[in-house]
């Protein structure tokens, strides 16, 4: 099991590694058009909004992890291992909460979205312009991937599994 994981956290690193670059690349023809053949495309500014959409959700959802993001945990740090203990119940059952309550609305609006198509950028040999729906169905995703983690979360919290004295404990870390 653990080498699956491992495999799917590589190929979720290989994959917001590809979108970076490609973002990267894009960004610089589009700077390239503007400035040296001084005739603009439409379709590279659009091309880098979705991939900075995909980038940011699917990086959240897959990559980054618990012990990555800023946390103001001076109070938390100051309480007794049972206090963290509690808090961390309540943050993810908080957390949890207000995703899972949020995700149905989210994916009425996101299959709404299937109206409205990309103004410039269209699917490669098809000339079909993109669903919105496509685009924004990594905001789904996100949300369903943070509600799992926390539920595992609270898991291993119930388990024993996490230590709550590690200033740099995480998600994968157990005693």
């Amino acid at each position: 099991m653990n080498n699956i994981f491992k495999w799917l956290q590589k190929t979720s690193n290989f994959i917001i590694a590809s979108m970076l670059a490609v973002l990267f690349f894009t960004f610089l023809f589009q700077i390239f058009s503007r400035y040296i053949l001084r005739s603009p495309f439409g379709w590279t500014l659009e091309l880098c909004l979705i991939l900075w959409v995909w980038i940011v959700f699917f990086g959240c959802a897959f990559v980054v992890k618990e012990k990555d993001h800023v946390t103001f945990d001076i109070l938390y740090y100051a309480t007794s291992l049972k206090t963290r203990y509690i808090f961390s119940i309540i943050s993810a059952l908080a957390i949890i909460f207000i995703m899972g309550w949020s995700f149905l609305p989210t994916l009425d609006y996101i299959d709404w979205m299937k109206m409205r198509k990309t103004t410039t950028v269209k699917i490669p040999f098809f000339g079909n312009k993109i669903p919105l729906k496509y685009i924004f169905s990594i905001y789904g995703i996100f949300l369903l991937s943070i509600i799992i983690q926390y539920a595992w979360k609270i898991k291993k919290l119930l388990n024993n599994q996490i230590n709550l004295d590690n200033r740099f404990s995480s998600l994968d870390e157990t005693k």
